[in-house]
């Protein structure tokens, strides 16, 4: 392959970022075929402006296209902003900040546009010259991996980085001619397609085992709100880290996993810099999120550590595994007991950030059977036997979906360098 002839500075910088081009490609800057620029629209509502709706981050990093069926946020925007944020069919939009440099960027095509739709906050507009690009072909290099790559350098930034406006136009992308552009977005469309219809069906197979799961669990049931109240057999610790705070990892309690260290879900800083408030758990005892306590948010310590001081600690009397008692918490029977204890403004399914919490007193109020410490082990053991086949099945699916994810990324990023013939699906003679 030989590209077209280019100064050679040009030359330099199209082969760092975008290797060798096909005949009859060439290299060029953003700025060269689109223009690209932030927007400044905050999710404010403001009495007397103009009413607009807003195609926010999330919108663009979640989707790769912006459709009509999306549900928009509603608030206010000067005529100002409306006439230069206004987003148009054919824009790629683009998301320009983020918490780390490897995450900026994500793309998402506008199919829809109307007069009161406009770019918010954190995002900015990519519109490319039909004259000289393709719209569809410009949003599938936004998507490649020779682009993606530039953004990381180019952003700045220490707690959260960002593209500067005046960046945004330095990417250095491959052009070539307008009959191949349309190819390739042709064949990235359909190829695309089929590998998302497949992660799709591989998700909905991790959500069946998922569900299956919580069926096996479903088993502890039969021990929840019989026998005698949980206050006989746990007690609540409330222990404050003080001085150990940075001694002693930050534990994360979720919905899906229990407990788990922070650090091992990820590298983002704790929202409290002052963590000497924060309470003290033993590995072993058992940690309710007291907010996500009705959706199953508990588990067991795997170590010694710190939670949040909303947090429940709560330590089993001996003769009691922690662990067992943790399942049958988790139970839909033992949460759905918890749901009609539940106190504070709002309700379950509101969303709002006074989500109401459980009491101590009323969780520990709730009834569990009595059984025999070598009984629940017993329970538990088979329970460990039944979960860890189907963890080792959604562990395959998720290696099944990672790699569909990779090929998916590589051959966005060969079809638009050239890599890859799109009108056979191969790799072109050198």
């Amino acid at each position: 392959m030989t590209t077209a002839v280019m100064h050679p500075a040009v030359q330099a910088r199209v082969s760092k970022w975008l290797g060798v081009l096909p005949s009859g490609w060439s290299g060029a800057r953003l700025c060269q075929v689109a223009e690209a620029w932030t927007s400044n629209v905050d999710k404010h509502t403001v009495e007397g402006q103009p009413e607009v709706r807003l195609c926010n981050y999330t919108d663009v990093y979640k989707n790769e296209s912006i459709t009509s069926d999306l549900d928009f946020m509603e608030a206010t925007a000067t005529p100002e902003q409306i006439a230069r944020f206004r987003i148009r069919r054919g824009d790629t939009i683009i998301t320009k900040d983020s918490e780390t440099a490897d995450d900026i960027g994500i793309p998402a095509y506008v199919e829809y546009e109307a007069d009161d739709l406009i770019c918010g906050y954190h995002l900015a507009i990519v519109r490319p010259d039909p004259r000289a690009i393709a719209p569809r072909f410009l949003y599938w290099v936004m998507a490649s991996g020779a682009v993606l790559g530039q953004w990381r350098v180019l952003a700045s930034g220490v707690t959260r980085v960002g593209l500067r406006s005046t960046d945004l136009t330095k990417a250095t992308i491959p052009l070539p001619p307008a009959g191949e552009q349309r190819a390739i977005a042709d064949f990235l469309d359909s190829e695309t397609a089929q590998i998302d219809a497949l992660i799709a069906k591989q998700n909905a197979l991790i959500d069946v085992l998922r569900e299956r799961r919580s069926a096996v669990r479903e088993a502890f049931a039969r021990h929840a709100l019989v026998g005698n109240r949980l206050k006989w057999r746990l007690s609540e610790v409330d222990e404050r880290a003080g001085d150990r705070a940075d001694a002693l990892p930050l534990m994360s309690v979720s919905i899906d996993w229990g407990v788990r260290r922070r650090d091992e879900i990820t590298s983002d800083p704790p929202r409290a810099e002052d963590l000497s408030k924060y309470k003290v758990c033993a590995a072993g005892d058992i940690v309710v999120n007291r907010m996500r306590a009705f959706q199953g948010a508990l588990g067991v310590a795997p170590t010694a550590g710190i939670v949040s001081p909303d947090y429940a600690v709560l330590r089993a009397a001996a003769g009691t595994s922690s662990a067992w008692l943790s399942e049958v918490m988790r139970t839909r029977t033992f949460v759905g007991e918890i749901v009609l204890r539940l106190r504070g403004i709002g309700t379950t399914g509101s969303g709002a950030v006074r989500t109401p919490r459980i009491n101590v007193n009323d969780l520990l109020d709730i009834r569990v059977a009595e059984t025999s410490n070598g009984d629940q082990l017993s329970e538990l053991a088979d329970y460990g036997k039944q979960t860890a086949k189907i963890d080792a099945l959604i562990a395959k699916v998720q290696q099944h979906i990672a790699l569909a994810q990779e090929r998916r990324a590589a051959l966005i990023t060969e079809a638009v360098t050239g890599q890859i013939d799109v009108a056979r699906g191969v790799q072109p003679d050198g």
